[in-house]
C-alpha cells in the first residue's frame, strides 16, 4: 500500500479530535459525563436513545483514551483510504458508516443484558474501533499486527481470531469492569460491514489464511 495514502484520513481525525476534546471535558464535568454515558435503564425508562451513540465519545481515564484513539489513528488512517478501493471512490460516507455501527451494534447485547439493571454503566469508543480494526483485517489479513503483549508481529487473520477468542472468553466471565461483548459485537460487525460492501472480501480473507501455511 501506498504510505501516502495513511494521511488521507480527514474522517478519522475529525473523530479522534472530537472525541478527544469531549472526553477530556467530561474527565472534570461529571455532569456531561454522566449525561453521555451509556446506561440501557435510563435509555429504556426515559428514552435517551442517544446514549447508544454519545457513549463512545467519553472515556473512564486517559489510558482509556489514549488506547483507544492510537488505535483508531493506526488502523483508521490506513482503513478510510483503502475504502476507495473497495467503493471505487467513496470514504467518507462508507466510513462514518463502519464507524457509528460499530458503535450501535457493540452496545446492542448490554442493552438486552442490562435492561434492568440500574446500575450498569459504560463508555468508550472500543466497539467502534474494534469495527474498523476488523474491517482492515479483512481488507489486509495477511498483514502484521504488533501489540504490547505480543512479543512478535503475527497475522491480521491470526491476531483476528485470538482478539475474538479472547473478548468471548473474558465476556463469559465477568471479572473485569471492561466492556468485552462490545469489543467482540463490534469486531463481527467491522467484518460483516465490510463482507456486504463487498463480498469478494471474504474470498480475500480465505486465500490470504491460505498463504499463510503455503
Amino acid at each position: 500500500m501506498d504510505e501516502s495514502l495513511v494521511e488521507l484520513s480527514p474522517v478519522t481525525m475529525v473523530i479522534l479530535v472530537v472525541t478527544s476534546l469531549v472526553s477530556i471535558s467530561a474527565f472534570s464535568n461529571h455532569r456531561l459525563f454522566g449525561q453521555l454515558l451509556y446506561e440501557p435503564f435510563v435509555v429504556k425508562a426515559r428514552g435517551e436513545w442517544y446514549r447508544f451513540i454519545t457513549h463512545a465519545f467519553v472515556h473512564a481515564n486517559w489510558p482509556h483514551l489514549l488506547v483507544n484513539m492510537f488505535v483508531l489513528y493506526g488502523f483508521g488512517s490506513q482503513v478510510e483510504p483503502m475504502l476507495a478501493w473497495v467503493t471505487g471512490g467513496a470514504t467518507a460516507l462508507p466510513y462514518l458508516i463502519l464507524y457509528t455501527g460499530g458503535i450501535l451494534f457493540s452496545a446492542l447485547p448490554a442493552y438486552k443484558k442490562h435492561l434492568h439493571d440500574p446500575s450498569y454503566r459504560a463508555v468508550g469508543a472500543s466497539g467502534a474501533v474494534s469495527a474498523v480494526l476488523f474491517a482492515m483485517i479483512i481488507m489486509e489479513p495477511t498483514a502484521s499486527i504488533g501489540f504490547l503483549f505480543f512479543p512478535f508481529p503475527i497475522p491480521a487473520w491470526v491476531f483476528g481470531i485470538l482478539y475474538l477468542i479472547y473478548s468471548w472468553y473474558m465476556d463469559k466471565r465477568n471479572e473485569d469492569n471492561v466492556a468485552h461483548d462490545a469489543h467482540f459485537f463490534g469486531a463481527l460487525y467491522g467484518v460483516t460491514f465490510m463482507a456486504v460492501l463487498e463480498p469478494g472480501l471474504l474470498l480475500n480473507l480465505i486465500a490470504g489464511i491460505r498463504s499463510t501455511f503455503i
